[in-house]
Parts: structure tokens; sequence; C-alpha cells
């Protein structure tokens, strides 16, 4: 493992024609390169890997970005775009020989349509304040990832992020309706419409997911919904995993879709409730929150159904908050599994498979088996409505061997995902973490495929390059590494 002494000196000569370059039209303030200026951008969420960016610029307008692109591209520099930097996939590592645009100071919320139930956003907006903006009026941004107080909207539109909600309501690429980008030699793109729909192939769609990959987004028009008359959730209690996991199935094959359906298994209850103090029931071996929203009969109705289908399931307990404070206690224990994790281990890793619904038990007991197998805790929280497994494996990155042990686990994790007919990610991003399981889900054509379509968009890979989609000699290399066991996941990117 690397450290930070070890790692690919910049090449000064380069870095001084870049930052000479940009000068031209940036602000001294908008443009970093010196060691101790940069190092705060040297990862992002997943910080097992770090490489510090050669410059960083922090542009405050459309056409500061787009000059910065169009110099860059003159330069054949490579750009990554980083919004507030909390993704979980390393899809904004910096590039050690290019330039990480930062769009932070992009937090203006541009327009709000009551009416039509849009608003028009730049992209460093946070998530929550889009809600807190528009509350006002009575309506609400649907997706919240659990990162929402502090993730933003370009980015929840780079990884098409879903969050607690989603089941009901859609992942970021169901909320939005148009955005504005800058292709890597400058050119603006206007995709999708104000309108319910827009004509030719979906691009909104395309780029919502494309991390980076395809243009940099400077601006968002999000769809809104009214605030629901009530809302109530349910926590059922579970001695076993697998039938909570039965459960999470039961609901859905009886016709329901809840506006949130979320599980938490009993290492996770034990690190969160001292630290939020949800109630949450500790001896049970799993729990699920299940909410339902609407106006009050089909509240009343629902939540009676959910409840007969909990106890159906073998539930221990099955509790319904009776006020919006102990609703938000519920939800405050599943929000802060993340940030809890770290009072129980130094490090953690982060997985986003997704999976049938019908699977969650097998995948549940494989998870166990592979905690036990590689001697490692692991936390289990996840959109269990939806199948998006967010298992957060426990270790510490000062013990040797540790972290590739966590990888070894994470990685069977994403190839039982696919075998049982999922994916290898719902909402996190592909970036760096997963690029080598890119190669067990698809075939060397389809990778083609998607190199064509980079290709349409940045001819000489320059936005984001390494990140989300592997080449095909990479994958030949992947699948080399299967044979030689031990050998580096990553032999290509620094490691902390």
């Amino acid at each position: 493992m690397n450290t930070v002494a070890d790692r690919p000196q910049i090449d000064a000569v380069r870095q001084r024609a870049v930052v000479a370059a940009l000068a031209e039209f940036l602000p001294a303030r908008a443009l970093l390169y010196e060691r101790e200026d940069v190092q705060p951008y040297e990862c992002d969420g997943l910080s097992a890997f770090r490489q510090l960016p050669m410059v960083v610029t922090l542009p405050e307008t459309e056409a500061e970005v787009q000059r910065i692109l169009k110099t860059c591209h003159a330069l054949r520099v490579p750009v990554v775009a980083r919004g507030a930097g909390t993704g979980l996939s390393g899809g904004a590592l910096p590039p050690g020989d290019g330039v990480l645009l930062s769009l932070a100071r992009f937090m203006r919320i541009l327009d709000i349509d009551p009416a039509a139930r849009t608003a028009r956003l730049q992209p460093g907006v946070r998530n929550l304040a889009i809600s807190e903006a528009v509350a006002q009026y009575g309506l609400y941004y649907a997706p919240d990832p659990s990162s929402q107080i502090a993730c933003s909207i370009g980015g929840n539109v780079a990884e098409n992020s879903g969050g607690m909600h989603c089941l009901k309501y859609g992942l970021t690429v169901h909320n939005i309706m148009k955005v504005r980008a800058f292709t890597i030699e400058g050119e603006l793109l206007e995709i999708g419409c104000d309108g319910l729909d827009s004509a030719g192939y979906d691009l909104l769609a395309l780029i919502t997911g494309s991390e980076g990959l395809l243009a940099v987004i400077t601006e968002v028009t999000v769809k809104l919904l009214p605030k629901p008359e009530r809302a109530q959730c349910i926590l059922a209690a579970f001695d076993d995993v697998g039938k909570a996991g039965q459960a999470v199935a039961n609901i859905i094959a009886a016709g329901i879709i809840p506006a949130g359906l979320e599980m938490m298994d009993q290492i996770t209850t034990g690190a969160v409730e001292p630290f939020v103090n949800a109630g949450y029931p500790l001896d049970a071996a799993a729990i699920l929150l299940c909410e339902s929203d609407g106006n009050d009969a089909e509240v009343a109705e629902e939540i009676e159904r959910m409840k007969a289908v909990m106890h159906a399931s073998a539930a221990t307990e099955v509790r319904v908050s009776t006020s919006e404070a102990e609703r938000y206690r519920f939800w405050a224990g599943r929000k802060a599994a993340f940030p809890a994790a770290g009072r129980i281990s130094p490090d953690y890793y982060c997985m986003d498979g997704t999976i049938p619904k019908k699977a969650l038990p097998r995948m549940l007991n494989a998870i166990t088996e592979l905690s036990a197998k590689y001697g490692l805790r692991c936390m289990n929280v996840f959109h269990a409505g939806d199948g998006n497994l967010h298992p957060l494996i426990l270790y510490d990155a000062n013990q040797p061997g540790e972290l590739e042990r966590t990888e070894q686990f994470g990685a069977e994790i994403l190839k039982l995902s696919i075998d049982v007919g999922g994916t290898i990610t719902g909402e996190h991003g592909v970036g760096v973490e997963k690029i080598d399981a890119m190669c067990d889900q698809f075939k060397p054509l389809e990778l083609t495929m998607f190199h064509g379509v980079k290709a349409c968009f940045d001819e000489h890979a320059l936005l984001n390059p390494g990140k989300a989609v592997p080449t095909l000699h990479r994958c030949a290399e992947f699948g080399r590494m299967h044979v030689h066991a031990g050998e580096q996941k990553f032999p290509d990117l620094p490691r902390f």
C-alpha cells in the first residue's frame, strides 16, 4: 500500500504550462496548484484511493467552465468534474496529470415555478436545500440520498442517486426534466425540455448516471411534488435476517408500493442507536422501516395492510409512528447509518449491488458467510424495496492486508449480485471501485458500444478517464488476476 510520499510526482513542467494557460482568464482565487491547496481534493467519499490533482479550478460562471474545458481540450489535459465530494465509488478521484474542475461555487437556485412544479438549479445546490427552498409552496424534491444534507444535485445527476423513497418516487432520472452541460470541447448542450417529453433519443437518461464521462453539467431543472397530507412509518423487528428479507418480498407481492422500505441488521442498529436514540429494538436480528404517504384514508388503509403482512411474515414486534417526531426518529437512524459506522470501526467500505427482491434472503445469508470467511464484520443497511444493497464492510486500513481482504469480500458480493440476476450498482456509480466488476457484468461487444458512446462526446477520452467503463485490455488483465491470487486489484491507482 502506497503512502503519500510514494505517489507519482506531478510533472512540474506540464503543471506550469497548464496553470499559465488557465491563469489567462481565471482569477487567482479560482486556480489552485500548490500541494497544501490541492490536498483536500485528493479523494471523494471513497478515501481508500487518493491522488493529488495537478491543478484545481473553482469557476463561478458558465463562461469560465466553458473556457476551462476548451483550454484543457486544446492542451489534451484530462478533466474530472467534482461536486460535493460525497460520492462513494471514487468517481471524483482526481487525475494526477490533469485538472479537477470543482463546481462547489455553483450554488444558486435560479428559478422556482410553483405552478409548473419545477425548479432550475446550479449543480452545486445541496439536495436538501431544494426541499427547504420550495417548502413555502407546499412542495418538495423526492430523491433523498442519506448524504442529502451535503451532496449536490449535480453529483446526484452524475450518479443517478436515489435514496430512501426511491421505491415509490424513483431515482434522479425520474425526477429531472432538463440539464445544461458543456462537452470537453466547450460546446453547450441543452438536453431535455420543460415539457413532459422531448423528441429524439432520450439523451437525458444517457447523461444521468454517466459519471462525468460525457459532459460537465452546469444547470439542472428538477420536478417537484406536493407534500403528502400524511405520512406514517412502521418499524418491524425480526429475529432472523432471512425472515426480514422475505417480508420485503411479501409486501411487494401483496401489491403494496410503500413510500420507503428500508432494512438494517443488528450490527447497524447497535451502531446507530447510541448515535440518534431512535428507539430501535437492539435484540432484533433485523428491522424494517416501511413508510406510507398520501391522504389520510389511503395511508390508514395501507398501514393496516402492511402491518398484516409483517405479522404474517413472523415479525416479533410491529410499531407504528404516532407523531411526526417519532417518524423522523425512525428515519434519522437509517440516514445516520454510514456516519455511525465510524463509531465501531476505523474504516468502512460501502458496496452498492442491486438484486431482485426474491433473492434478498439468499444474499443476506451469503453476506453472513462471507463475513466469516474474510474475518470482517459487515453492517447490512439498504433500500430493501428495490433490492439496492449497501453492505458496509468494516476494516482497519492500518492493519496489513485488511483493505485487500475487504476488496475481495466486496468483489464477491458484486459477483453474487450479478449471478442472482442483479447489477453491480444501484446509485453509487462505478467510478474506480467497481470498474473491474464491469468486466463480469458486460460482454466485450457491450463494452465496445459504451466506448463508442463515449467517443461521440469525448473523442480523446479526456473527461474522467479511467472511470466507469473498463477497456477490453483491462478486462483481459482482470481475468488474469482471477488466476493469480493476491495480485493488486487496482495496479494503476495509488492507495492510502
